[in-house]
């Protein structure tokens, strides 16, 4: 067993969990599922600590369901039974899991609050997708909505609830109205946080259990920093 997968289990900031479900504060820097940098995934660790936890001898069984970006904190949701996943699955396809991010811009967004929708085109070879204002081809539609939820000395807090679920959707349209997330390089930040996170953080998820069908609201506490502080 990798000891980096063994420590990080051991300090999981498990939120939500039941015999179905398990959900994460995931923190920057983690990444959900493995990629081609082969560091170890959060899927991996969330399995290492299911079974240390349940003392489950052989393969631990783990679904997952949605993803964020490395750079992003907050709320991830897994599947803990193959009963749960397809459910779980159908749920975050169909838009039935109301979403809440929190993003920590420096320029104020021209309206308090403000429906945004764009036609995201995703550039594969930089891993960023491009807002336009109108439908161009191969381009996806894209809606969010946004209120200033608290203005910082430097900066503003804006609270998001997003209606679809598209590659950096939140990073592209925010930028696209002048408003870069700190940190944010990638779309154009002036410069990147010490740790490599952006202040982008899915704060709140409400969706009906897949199984127990009961109505679930888990909160994510941001990073312990000194900008994160301030927002709370």
């Amino acid at each position: 067993m990798d000891n980096k997968i063994l420590s990080t289990a051991n300090n999981l900031l498990v939120i939500y969990e039941d015999n179905h479900l398990i959900a994460i504060n995931k923190r920057p820097g983690d990444i959900v599922q493995g990629d081609k940098t082969g560091d170890a995934p959060l899927s991996d660790v969330v399995k290492e600590y299911i079974k240390i936890k349940y003392n489950k001898p052989g393969n631990v069984y783990l679904g997952v369901a949605h993803r964020l970006d490395r750079p992003t904190s907050g709320i991830v949701v897994f599947a803990k039974t193959s009963k749960a996943l397809p459910r779980l699955n159908k749920l975050f396809a169909e838009k039935e899991a109301k979403k809440t991010y929190w993003a920590v811009v420096k320029n104020q967004p021209p309206k308090q609050n403000d429906l945004l929708t764009h036609w995201l085109k995703r550039n594969t070879k930089q891993n960023k997708s491009y807002a336009n204002t109108k439908e161009v081809p191969e381009s996806k539609k894209a809606i969010l909505s946004y209120t200033i939820a608290k203005k910082l000395d430097n900066y503003f807090l804006l609270e998001i609830d997003l209606h679809t679920g598209r590659h950096h959707q939140i990073r592209a349209q925010l930028t696209a109205i002048g408003c870069v997330i700190k940190g944010d390089l990638k779309y154009g930040a002036d410069r990147s946080n010490k740790d490599g996170s952006i202040h982008l953080h899915a704060r709140k998820l409400s969706f009906i259990h897949p199984v127990k069908k009961e109505a679930i609201t888990i909160i994510a506490e941001p990073p312990n920093e000194a900008i994160w502080n301030a927002c709370l």
